[in-house]
């Protein structure tokens, strides 16, 4: 099979399978990864966790109910639990109560504790959008990996033919005596080298799909097709960004900072929590009461039936009750100390994000000036080693160069292909998280 039949072959099997599989845009790659994440569900179980803590932290201050009742059968000598008189006989009672309480005030500490876990709710909300954002990105790449990989593909399946032109030339001018048997050999490894590349390459996207599909959690195929981007060149490149700006718009929104704010809040507020325990409290009680026994009888030894017994033997109360710490080993002055402790570790925390983010911001304001201006000389560099391949061929063609000189200056310019490729996906990765930064919706989130 020559290499024009295997060409035709190739482009044919493509469009058998673009016909047969499902083409993958980014957005549709990044919603479908977010689906079915595992990380990301864990996360949204810890939100939907600090939701039901923060809706029960309401509840608490509801009043405290609860009912108690008993069966209880005595045997032998015993004391009657209505007149103590000790009897010999079997018997049994019952006992009914239910009692409640409030509390009034025990130092704000059931409010405080009420917004502590409301600003935890809402920094697990942050936490799922920033695992969706992570997961997001970790796609982006992968699915630009595939892309720089198959352009490889396509330069080597160019540089493919190329040699193979070429040792057409050279074995039909071999057979004419007017070439040497050892540029055959020459043209030939040239070829060798090329297919070998070619596979090395294919190697190479198969792995850079593997971990697409990887992170989609896309279990149930081992390959998959995506839809063309366009080339960095038809995007107006970003020459001038200020870092302060983008700071600013991105410190604003970015869920990490947002969650960590939200947690010092949360820290902020569980330790005036904590130090409501150092004042006193108030509560008010009350409870209803009543029994039966068996042992209960009227002047004429008849047991009183239960429904009266129930009504006679009722009591009720009601009450305040006033609690005053005064020493517990300090263990409260403690635990304030430690709550205050764990406010400004989460204070600094929060001034590592900024920091992180700030470092992260100018290291992508930096690589988005080197790599607009690598990408506009590799552009330059691919123009002029294109030229210099084709005078080379020409001048092969002619005998005026041996299949080393040719060699030489085709894998320049396949060099020169792929740099520039690199570069060129490197700088639209740059640019789409610049834009991500710059507040522009760039993945399809809510």
């Amino acid at each position: 099979m020559n290499l024009k039949t295997y060409i035709v072959s190739l482009f044919f099997l493509a469009s058998l399978v673009g016909f047969s599989q499902e083409t993958w845009n980014l957005d549709e790659c990044v919603a479908y990864a977010i689906e079915h994440n595992l990380q990301v569900k864990n996360t949204n179980y810890d939100k939907d966790s600090s939701k039901e803590s923060y809706r029960q932290s309401i509840r608490d201050l509801l009043p405290s109910v609860s009912g108690s009742t008993n069966y209880t059968i005595n045997y032998g000598r015993s004391a009657d639990p209505n007149t103590n008189d000790y009897v010999n006989t079997e018997f049994f009672s019952n006992n009914y109560s239910l009692g409640a309480s409030l509390d009034l005030f025990q130092g704000f500490q059931k409010m405080n504790t009420i917004r502590a876990s409301k600003f935890i709710y809402k920094a697990t909300q942050e936490d799922v959008l920033q695992q969706k954002f992570l997961l997001a990105f970790r796609v982006m790449n992968a699915f630009y990996d595939i892309k720089f990989n198959e352009g490889l593909v396509a330069n080597s399946l160019e540089q493919l033919e190329i040699s193979q032109a070429n040792y057409d030339l050279v074995k039909k001018q071999v057979d004419l005596g007017m070439m040497a048997g050892a540029d055959l050999y020459e043209a030939e490894s040239a070829l060798l080298a090329d297919k070998l590349l070619v596979t090395q390459n294919r190697n190479q996207l198969a792995n850079a799909k593997l971990v697409l599909l990887q992170e989609m959690n896309l279990i149930d195929q081992n390959d998959i097709v995506l839809q063309e981007t366009l080339d960095p060149t038809a995007e107006e490149t970003q020459d001038s960004i200020s870092l302060d700006t983008l700071y600013q718009t991105a410190r604003s929104f970015v869920p990490l900072v947002k969650s960590q704010e939200y947690r010092v809040s949360a820290a902020k507020k569980q330790l005036q929590a904590t130090r409501g325990t150092l004042y006193p409290s108030l509560s008010l009680t009350a409870g209803y009461g009543t029994s039966y026994f068996e042992t209960n009888v009227d002047e004429n030894g008849n047991i009183i039936p239960f429904k009266t017994q129930f009504n006679d033997n009722a009591s009720k109360y009601m009450g305040a009750q006033l609690n005053i710490p005064i020493s517990n080993g300090w263990s409260a002055h403690s635990r304030v100390k430690q709550q205050k402790i764990a406010y400004l570790q989460e204070k600094n925390n929060l001034e590592i994000q900024e920091q992180e983010l700030f470092r992260l911001l100018q290291q992508l304001v930096q690589d988005n000036l080197s790599f607009t201006v690598e990408y506009e000389q590799s552009n330059q560099k691919v123009k002029a080693q294109q030229l210099a391949f084709d005078i080379a061929q020409k001048r092969y063609e002619k005998g005026l160069i041996n299949a080393l000189d040719l060699f030489q200056a085709k894998n320049l310019f396949a060099v020169a292909q792929n740099e520039n490729l690199q570069v060129g996906l490197k700088l639209k990765v740059n640019q789409s998280t610049i834009d991500f930064y710059s507040g522009l919706p760039i993945f399809n989130i809510n």
